[in-house]
């Protein structure tokens, strides 16, 4: 964490102002939250006002559809371990920079080291493109995106964390927000299988 808070003031599209107006400190991320045995990491893009207001994870509208998806296949906050790829909201919800996600991967590494699960579940194309920017998994991880069946197939790969290699399963599901005019009806849908789907393995 105080690796992550060290970085915050050179983050230049992090949104203080938000930070201010709901009496937080702009350099305390929103990172790692749940428990080291839970069952399914969620990794999202960032989070948005609503998770800086109550200090919460996936708690915005978006967040919302995530948890309907998750109350109605009888999923818990326990069975799951929450991370962004960047714990910082940024000014207007634009994404971060490709250097800012950078800068904060080796931290948020050791956080994933404290969770002892394989199946992680991405949100949008920001937060699955995560693993590519490990170089050597680059070109995987870009081919796999442009596969038709993204978002039933399973993306298998390892990282190296604080030495060890870890062996995870990704699973891609379109970002929930409304916006995502593309995917937003089948969102709940493909969530729902993702969830129905890992536990069978």
């Amino acid at each position: 964490m105080q690796q992550l808070a060290a970085l915050a003031p050179g983050l230049d599209c992090l949104d203080v102002a938000c930070y201010h107006r709901h009496g937080r400190d702009p350099c305390m991320p929103l990172v790692g939250l749940g428990r080291p045995d839970a069952r399914w990491c969620f990794l999202g893009r960032d989070p948005g006002e609503q998770e800086v207001r109550l200090q919460r994870p996936f708690i915005g509208p978006a967040g919302q559809k995530i948890r309907a998806v998750m109350a109605e296949v009888g999923v818990s906050e326990d069975e799951l371990y929450w991370m962004n790829t960047v714990p910082f909201k940024p000014i207007g919800n634009k994404p971060w920079s490709m250097a800012a996600r950078r800068q904060c991967r080796p931290a948020l590494l050791e956080l994933l080291a404290v969770w002892k699960g394989t199946e992680i579940i991405t949100f949008g194309e920001a937060a699955f493109k995560w693993f590519g920017l490990d170089r050597a998994q680059r070109q995987a991880v870009e081919a796999f995106w442009q596969r038709p069946d993204k978002y039933e197939a399973r993306f298998a790969t390892s990282l190296c964390i604080s030495g060890v290699e870890r062996h995870f399963m990704v699973c891609p599901v379109p970002h929930p927000s409304g916006a995502n005019a593309a995917w937003a009806a089948r969102f709940p849908g493909l969530l729902r299988a993702r969830l129905r789907d890992a536990r069978a393995y």
